[in-house]
């Protein structure tokens, strides 16, 4: 599977760029950053503080594409719009958190403290990484 069977299916639409649309995102991405971490992890907070992380990760991956006129409806595509734009790595790690997400909001599993207290540098790094490099202009 690649990028272009989610626009040959409709889970990816071109269109123009949106750089409204991408300001915006990279808004939400920071208010939801600042929002949870002042929230103490904790067994009962775990999997709505990763499933947050992972959120405003999203947000910036939708971000870039939407500079390059995708509108993406499909969360899984984010991982092969990554690949295809050379962030392997970043692909990998985001389909991981993506899967992890996906246990929390449609299968109601928790989330282990230990699993999102790794993940947190690295979806920030990740972020940080991804603007520098996708989204420094805007």
């Amino acid at each position: 599977m690649n990028f272009e069977d989610f626009i040959k299916s409709k889970k990816v639409r071109k269109g123009t760029p949106d750089m409204q649309l991408a300001k915006s995102l990279i808004k939400m991405s920071e208010n939801h950053l600042k929002s949870i971490e002042d929230m103490r992890l904790t067994e009962v907070s775990s999997a709505t503080i990763m499933t947050n992380y992972y959120e405003s990760l999203r947000e910036i991956v939708e971000a870039i594409a939407s500079i390059d006129g995708y509108k993406v409806y499909s969360h899984e595509a984010f991982t092969y719009f990554l690949k295809e734009r050379g962030e392997d790595l970043i692909s990998i790690k985001f389909d991981n958190y993506r899967k992890i997400r996906n246990s929390v909001n449609y299968y109601g599993k928790p989330v282990e403290v230990g699993i999102t207290e790794a993940n947190i540098n690295e979806i920030k790094k990740i972020i940080r990484e991804l603007k520098e490099k996708f989204l420094k202009n805007l």
